[in-house]
């Protein structure tokens, strides 16, 4: 097969494939950012680098020690730089300017069994809105809705060989990144289930940046189960309240 036929069939590849993929905004992301006024939603989820003020508060009920500790954008790069912790994946912080992230961690001393459920963990601010935590599928949706066509098209023709029906498209290399993020979120998220006495359990939790006049946000750690009966029915629920004070940093 001639080169002049490989560049024209990788140029039909890319065009399908922004037509299909790059192109299109993923529907996550176009849901709604939060639960408050409709009139609020353009100012959330905004790139602002909060101070939020304790940086790190901890509490504690009935054996169960909860801290939590705002994660700024300087704390993640150097988290994620570690290759101790995180191998060849090391390198790149998935998050972004756009999202507030908390690093939590629950000690369970409580000689009982916990359920924790990561999806039920809230944030509010005192503008009247309510943030749902975001799992991974957010924070790769929105990569790649940030990365440019051209980079993925560019991808394609460097590294383009021969190989089978005589051309080869190095899905691995456009993919890269979202695949590297993803498996970054879930080694260091905070994750849903049970936790037995004794453990300690920490991880990573994110929301959409909350409204740019925010001046207080709550962080509710909610719906921790415990006390389970014969039948796996919890005889208690704990809930786990901060508050922080939220101010911009000064431009």
């Amino acid at each position: 097969m001639s080169w002049r036929r490989v560049r024209l069939l990788l140029t039909a590849y890319c065009v399908l494939l922004t037509v299909l993929g790059c192109g299109r905004k993923s529907s996550l992301l176009l849901e709604r950012q939060a639960r408050g006024p409709i009139a609020d939603e353009p100012s959330v989820a905004q790139r602002i680098s909060w101070l939020l003020d304790p940086s790190t508060q901890t509490s504690s009920q009935d054996g169960v020690e909860v801290s939590v500790t705002h994660a700024t954008m300087g704390y993640l790069n150097q988290l994620f730089r570690n290759k101790q912790l995180f191998g060849t994946y090391a390198g790149l912080n998935p998050f972004f300017p756009e999202q507030l992230v908390f690093y939590v961690k629950i000690a369970n001393r409580s000689g009982q069994r916990l359920r924790i459920n990561t999806e039920r963990l809230i944030l509010l601010d005192d503008r009247g809105n309510q943030y749902q935590s975001l799992n991974p599928d957010y924070s790769t949706a929105l990569a790649e809705a940030k990365a440019p066509v051209g980079t993925a098209t560019r991808g394609v023709f460097e590294e383009a060989r021969p190989g089978y029906f005589g051309i080869g498209v190095p899905v691995g290399k456009i993919l890269g990144k979202s695949q590297q993020r993803y498996a970054l979120m879930q080694m260091s998220s905070l994750q849903s289930g049970s936790l037995y006495d004794g453990v300690v359990y920490d991880g990573l939790v994110s929301f959409w940046s909350p409204h740019a006049a925010a001046k207080r946000v709550r962080f509710l750690l909610n719906d921790i189960k415990t006390k389970f009966d014969a039948n796996d029915q919890a005889g208690k629920v704990l809930e786990f309240v901060f508050e922080f004070a939220a101010t911009p940093p000064t431009p």
